[in-house]
């Protein structure tokens, strides 16, 4: 058995301390010290335009002042939901010089999504696009008026605050500024009455961040400062980051990797923050050669996109020496693959919101193994003082190499759920995340995630990882998505069934169209019988979230 109490990873940690102690016990004190030391700097870049840590300070001072004036108190929540833009940071900053914490929401969410977060997180204000309040928001909080009215309404453009007007992320250039709101731009540029400090707590909620959903409606992270100080500092401490180099905003800000290792990551350091509204290839490979950032964390997708859909090229990514992918699993052959186009190794960083971003990273200078047998590729180590275990369906540690769930302490790892004690109570009992990551770890430290346990499919009392079948998918050359997911069989329990993405174009040699009944033939010859699918339907594309997981619920709907 392993000692998991030993932290065999710790040998590859090389000079990087052990444990580590945050610098600042509250986000409010480390964007305050950045702006004391370099408030004539460039904070942001967004397009052609820039703000410096001092005009960000009075943005968010001038909004925080407007939210106590209408009432706005401490512990009352500042909901948010922007793509990348500068007014989410305005926001985030506002919502704790009010002594208010902020609540974010995707802007992809639909109406009914909305609400319901909304009603959850009962906010007293919402900062929300023009666009977003219009066609989302506005409906949404009309039908649930009557349970929680929202009395304080402030909306934001995109085009506030540079002057490219680029249409292929901002589209129509008309600036939807509704009536019946507050505009976040002329209350910046006009306000000038100073906000009342209110005292705040490493303890007390900086963010409440929304669960990816990925099994049904998410639920809502409660960030500590704590926890969110502690892993704004364990990126500075892993990657080396200088504080002139800038930071690329290449993962959604309102998710948690977006939050942390560019948001407060940038606020830690004094680095710039490249924004570019919304993750589109040409606009990210613009501002890459405009800006020339050194260091982003995204999603594999966006990776993809960059090689695929962009004209940059490796010598154009020289700057970018710090390449960090999360939120979904990454493939071997993708990852040789993008290394090759785009010059640079990507590094896998691990760790779900309820980890407040990393709970594992691939040091620089390492490269993360593949496990021979099941062709995974490690999503790292533990980072500082963080303790990972491997344990079975009776919560005992299993040996390394073997498979169970990933439980997690450290930190950096949330204590609760907002208002949801049942779910506090089911994934964090005893301090430690039950992650719901199926994985293992090996002999030398590094740990390997092989499905959600949710997602195993049981044929015939064999267990199927989806993974491990949709890797053979993948190896197919006209194959370019895949997804795995059970169905029920009357005599088998349950079968694979697998949703693929193919290319139109014909393979090398020229053979005849793709099929899917030739595609369950390729697997029969690669897999084992229980574990080929049974069924395969191609479709145009498969449902993500906006950080690149994979939502195998809407495919077994």
């Amino acid at each position: 058995m392993p000692d998991y109490a030993s932290r065999p990873w710790l040998a590859l940690y090389g000079d990087r301390p052990v444990f580590q102690r945050s610098t600042y016990d509250t986000a409010l004190e480390m964007f305050d010290a950045t702006v004391a030391a370099r408030g004539g700097d460039i904070a942001l870049r967004y397009f052609d335009g820039t703000a410096t840590w001092t005009q960000l300070d009075h943005a968010a001072d001038s909004l925080a002042a407007y939210l106590q004036v209408r009432g706005f108190r401490p512990g009352d929540r500042l909901a948010i939901c922007t793509q990348n833009n500068p007014a989410l940071i305005i926001g985030l900053v506002a919502a704790w010089k009010a002594g208010g914490c902020a609540a974010l929401i995707s802007p992809m969410s639909t109406a009914e999504e909305f609400a319901h977060l909304v009603g959850s997180y009962r906010p007293s204000a919402l900062l929300a696009l023009g666009d977003i309040y219009r066609d989302v928001a506005r409906p949404a909080l009309t039908d649930i008026a009557d349970t929680w009215p929202v009395p304080i309404v402030v909306t934001a453009s995109p085009f506030d605050g540079q002057r490219t007007d680029d249409p292929r992320v901002l589209g129509d250039p008309a600036r939807h500024r509704p009536a019946d709101t507050v505009d976040l731009y002329t209350l910046t540029a006009t306000h000038t009455r100073p906000s009342i400090r209110r005292a705040i707590g490493p303890g007390d909620i900086a963010v409440l961040l929304s669960t990816s959903g990925t099994t049904g409606f998410p639920k809502g992270a409660a960030i500590t400062h704590a926890n969110l100080t502690f892993n704004t500092q364990t990126y500075r401490n892993w990657t080396g980051l200088g504080a002139d180099e800038p930071i690329l905003a290449l993962a959604p800000i309102f998710h948690v990797t977006g939050l942390v290792a560019a948001v407060a990551l940038s606020m830690h350091l004094g680095s710039p923050l490249v924004l570019t509204h919304r993750i589109q290839p040409m606009v990210v490979a613009d501002a890459i050669r405009a800006h020339r950032p050194a260091f982003a964390v995204a999603a594999i997708t966006a990776y993809i996109g960059l090689a695929d859909e962009s004209d940059l090229t490796a010598d154009d990514l020289r700057c970018l020496r710090l390449r960090y992918s999360g939120g979904a699993p990454i493939d071997p052959d993708t990852a040789a693959r993008l290394e090759d186009v785009l010059g640079g190794y990507i590094h896998n960083i691990y760790g779900q919101t309820e980890c407040t971003s990393p709970s594992h990273i691939v040091p620089p200078g390492l490269r993360a193994p593949v496990d021979a047998e099941t062709g995974v590729l490690s999503v790292g180590i533990p980072v500082c003082n963080t303790m990972v275990r491997v344990v079975d369906d009776n919560g005992d540690e299993v040996p390394a190499g073997e498979i169970g769930e990933l439980v997690t302490s450290g930190p950096q790892v949330i204590s609760q759920y907002w208002d949801n004690p049942a779910a506090t109570a089911a994934a964090l009992a005893g301090g430690e995340l039950h992650t719901g990551d199926v994985g293992f770890m090996d002999a030398q430290g590094w740990f390997y995630v092989v499905d959600r346990s949710t997602d195993v499919i049981n044929a015939s009392g064999y267990k199927v990882w989806p993974r491990e079948v949709e890797r053979v998918l993948l190896s197919h050359p006209l194959v370019r998505d895949a997804a795995v997911v059970a169905i029920p069989d009357d005599y088998r329990g349950q079968n694979v069934k697998a949703f693929v993405v193919v290319d139109d174009a014909q393979d090398a040699a020229g053979s005849a169209p793709l099929t899917e009944a030739g595609l369950i033939e390729f697997c029969r010859a690669r897999l084992a019988a229980y574990k080929y699918p049974r069924e395969v339907e191609v479709v145009r594309a498969l449902p993500r979230t906006a950080t690149g997981k994979l939502l195998r619920r809407q495919l077994r709907a």
